[in-house]
């Protein structure tokens, strides 16, 4: 895959970062919804620094990445119960 450098600005700095051509969009979307979110936490709380808040943001999308992990993990469990179940089912029809 072909790589390219692009700038983004996080927390009010520069960062050259090194992507596929394909996730271009999806860096900048998610570049903007880290400032999006810096933003509001610097207007609904009291911090000392940008750190601050960049860490909040961190727990925030930590926070969610692992309930998306968990919620995927119970999906393919389930899935995986059905595709036995209705194996088991077929399987059953067929012998008889």
């Amino acid at each position: 895959m072909k790589t390219f450098i692009i700038t983004v600005i996080v927390a009010d700095r520069e960062y050259r970062i090194n992507i596929e051509r394909e996730k271009e969009e999806l860096v900048r979307e998610v570049v903007k919804n880290i400032n999006d979110s810096l933003k509001k936490y610097a207007e609904n709380f009291q911090f000392k620094d940008k750190q601050d808040l960049l860490a909040m943001v961190v727990m925030q999308n930590a926070i969610r990445n692992t309930e998306l992990e968990q919620e995927v993990k119970f999906q393919q469990n389930q899935l995986s119960g059905k595709l036995e179940e209705i194996d088991r089912v077929l399987t059953e029809k067929l012998s008889t």
